[in-house]
């Protein structure tokens, strides 16, 4: 049967967690057509056999090819792998004319390469590579997205902490020590199972793991710096939770005593008034079910009594980390790049109950 949709994509590592919610958005995509899926994993078995929920809806399959036999004749190619693995296969991609990538992996989204071997302790395989990509934050980057050929999709806990700390980074009040607490749920650690994430160890536990030592902190730092803040030093503690989706993060900043719930609440506001997918609730605060499954995020604050010239201020920020957190975001990238409606495929609000 002939399609009218208008573009083409590949996706190179789908048999994972986000490589599954790549395959799912592209497949109900208006504009873009899901050509090919390649991974070392599940070669030649239907897409189904990493997606129970794909069974009969496509008749796409893996298949165990090269980074350019999987770009041919397409017009973006959507990275889901992981670190390192990633960055080894954009040589291969870079060099086909005109060809656009969206990557899902850390390997692009530090512009510092002792800071990357430092923190993802890796040596870069690309760093060539690393002036060319575009952080693919569209509620800071949005018009740069749209031009961009190569786009570095943030990461999960990067994303709910940033859209919850930028409209003070921008107002040029995000400066200093800032502590943040984010809970996330077991997919963000990726498909293959590990002590951490067995189910009885985690389904009625809580525990902090890489404290003040996670991965995104630089992303995070470099970001709202670029943004506005200043000096910015971030003690971020990341805990598991018994979830399979969601990430709750909580900020604690001290603010000059003028700037009261109010004055804060319009700020915030304002900032994302025209963004499609960052909610300010106007009766409650930020939470996980509002936003699973869903390419949404909330966020919000509480402003505490001023005391000594000073106001603590509690700052909180929820979304899918599968969604607007991982592969929706990417998909809201290649939108822009693609000149296409950025809420195309991903305008679900998710289901209630989660």
């Amino acid at each position: 049967m002939a399609t009218s949709k208008r573009y083409r994509a590949a996706v190179i590592g789908g048999s994972g967690y986000g490589g599954a919610e790549l395959i799912r958005r592209l497949l109900i995509h208006p504009n873009v057509e899901l050509v090919r899926v390649a991974s070392v994993d599940f070669v030649g078995e239907p897409l189904s056999a990493a997606d129970p929920a794909l069974e009969q809806v496509t008749g796409l399959r893996f298949e165990g090819i090269t980074p350019a036999e999987a770009a041919r004749d397409v017009d973006v190619v959507l990275l889901g792998l992981p670190h390192t693995v990633a960055a080894a296969k954009v040589p291969e991609l870079a060099a086909l004319p005109s060809l656009k990538i969206v990557d899902m992996s850390g390997d692009f989204r530090l512009k510092d390469v002792a800071a990357y071997q430092r923190w993802y302790k890796h040596t870069h395989p690309c760093p060539e590579r690393l002036a060319d990509f575009v952080y693919g934050l569209p509620e800071l980057n949005r018009e740069r997205i749209r031009t961009a050929r190569f786009v570095a999709s943030p990461g999960c806990f990067a994303t709910t902490i940033e859209l919850a700390l930028l409209p003070l980074a921008r107002a040029g009040l995000l400066s200093g020590l800032v502590h943040v607490q984010g809970i996330t749920g077991s997919s963000g650690s990726g498909v293959a199972p590990s002590a951490g994430t067995h189910h009885p160890v985690r389904a009625n536990n809580l525990k902090s793991y890489k404290p003040l030592e996670h991965q995104h902190v630089p992303e995070i730092t470099e970001t709202l710096t670029l943004a506005g803040a200043t000096d910015l030093q971030l003690r971020f503690v990341p805990v598991s939770a018994p979830l399979s989706r969601g990430i709750l993060a909580t900020a604690f900043l001290e603010l000059p005593d003028a700037w009261t719930q109010a004055r804060l609440e319009a700020l915030y506001r304002e900032a994302y008034a025209a963004e499609p997918f960052v909610r300010v609730p106007a009766k409650r605060l930020p939470e996980v079910a509002a936003v699973s499954g869903s390419n949404f995020a909330e966020v919000g604050l509480v402003a505490g009594a001023a005391h000594r010239g000073l106001r603590t201020v509690t700052l909180f920020g929820a979304l899918d980390n599968l969604v607007k957190g991982g592969a929706g975001q990417a998909i809201q990238s290649m939108n822009l790049v693609l000149g296409l409606d950025e809420r195309a495929s991903l305008g679900d609000p998710g289901p209630w109950p989660p």
